[in-house]
């Protein structure tokens, strides 16, 4: 079915208690599944293999700051973690015409058959029961395995096939913190398969990985030959303390773009504002350091530099970001999506359009459309008609 969209909240989030999808799991696993219990003061926690979780940042559900206490859990009787029909009608309190819906699933495993068959269970969850209530709507991302290539193109291909209408990448399709030439089977398939590819703000990897090693380089001099810096982190470094900044230069750096030139990614809830000077500084660096890692890593010139890449291929949301607004055209209007991360502490709902409006006052029509709308209708290939006049 079509809709006339005229918003779309980029990034939104699943924060519904565990039990709402442990039934699509198999019987032989779901003893190994998140469960909720009950704390003696009447609180909610999860147990799972990681151990017990009390609260967090992710079920705010629109408190007052001053009411919000991120060590108390309660499902219950907090917006956000409700059934379907209930987030539709959340989505019509907040002037929000769809989602698009991140779910962490049943969260990384150690067993292996374990972690495949909870990924599995929640995105059959996801397209079956949860956005077949209204797929124009809720429109839920498929979570990938992120433990091997050949197992996350199964999963892509499962989840294209029950209509997901993308991929949420949780780290290099190899399994390790940065990218290798075998990866490209993986991007070679996303391309063929036409899938949108999407990271929540960085890699689960690449998260306090600062001094590890970046690329998969040819050479690697050893002792007083080697290098005492990263050659990707001293790119990345003008931006790594914006989540997203790390691996888009991975992406970038090993030619990932340029073999791929169809190939786009978008990257949720990290803002803009810092954009601008992130690609000038990128390519400061670029220019500084390629001789030297040529020489020595083996890292072979880019034809363009690094931030031409990330112009044409990435794509970034918003969700309270005034200076990003003033700097959009430094970023590109056509590559940013607006979000209401709801029900996240950052989220403004069920006030988001007026927390939207005191940012973009001087932002025209046809700009705020494809913030709004467009460019997640294009991007995701969602079936829009427009409104008439």
């Amino acid at each position: 079915m079509a809709h006339t969209y005229k918003v779309i909240s980029g990034d939104s989030h699943f924060e519904s208690p565990p039990e709402s999808w442990v039934h699509r799991i198999p019987k032989g696993y779901r003893d190994q599944a998140s469960r909720r219990i009950k704390l003696a003061d009447g609180r909610d926690a999860v147990v799972s293999e990681n151990g017990i979780t009390y609260g967090g940042t992710g079920l705010v559900g629109g408190k007052p700051h001053e009411k919000f206490n991120p060590a108390v859990l309660d499902y219950d009787n907090t917006p956000g973690s409700g059934g379907p029909e209930q987030r539709l009608r959340e989505q019509d309190q907040d002037g929000v015409d769809a989602e698009i819906i991140f779910g962490r699933g049943g969260g990384f495993r150690k067993d292996k058959n374990t972690h495949l068959a909870l990924t599995r269970a929640f995105n059959d969850y996801l397209a079956e029961e949860y956005c077949s209530v209204n797929p124009d709507r809720l429109i839920s991302l498929g979570i990938l395995p992120g433990i091997g290539i050949d197992l996350d193109i199964a999963e892509m291909a499962h989840c294209a096939e029950m209509g997901l209408k993308g991929i949420w990448v949780p780290g290099f399709p190899n399994g390790k913190s940065f990218p290798v030439l075998d990866d490209d089977r993986f991007w070679a398939t996303a391309v063929d398969m036409n899938m949108p590819v999407v990271i929540h703000t960085s890699f689960q990897g690449n998260v306090g990985a600062r001094n590890a090693a970046h690329l998969d380089y040819p050479t690697s001099p050893e002792g007083n030959l080697k290098p005492p810096v990263d050659y990707v982190q001293r790119m990345a470094r003008n931006g790594t303390h914006h989540c997203g900044a790390l691996e888009a230069v991975q992406l970038a750096v090993s030619g990932v773009f340029e073999r791929f030139p169809k190939l786009n990614v978008y990257w949720a809830e990290n803002n803009v504002g810092w954009l601008p000077y992130f690609y000038e500084q990128l390519d400061r660096e670029y220019d500084t350091n390629r001789h030297w890692a040529e020489e020595l890593m083996g890292v072979k010139p880019l034809p363009h530099k690094p931030s031409e890449y990330l112009k044409e291929h990435a794509y970034w949301g918003f969700f309270d970001d005034p200076i990003g607004m003033r700097l959009r055209h430094d970023v590109g209007v056509d590559h940013i999506m607006w979000s209401n991360d709801f029900p996240h502490e950052v989220s403004a709902w069920p006030n988001s359009m007026k927390a939207l409006e005191d940012q973009t006052q001087d932002v025209p029509e046809d700009e705020m459309w494809k913030m709004l709308a467009g460019n997640a209708i294009d991007f995701f290939h969602l079936d829009h008609v427009p409104a008439t006049a």
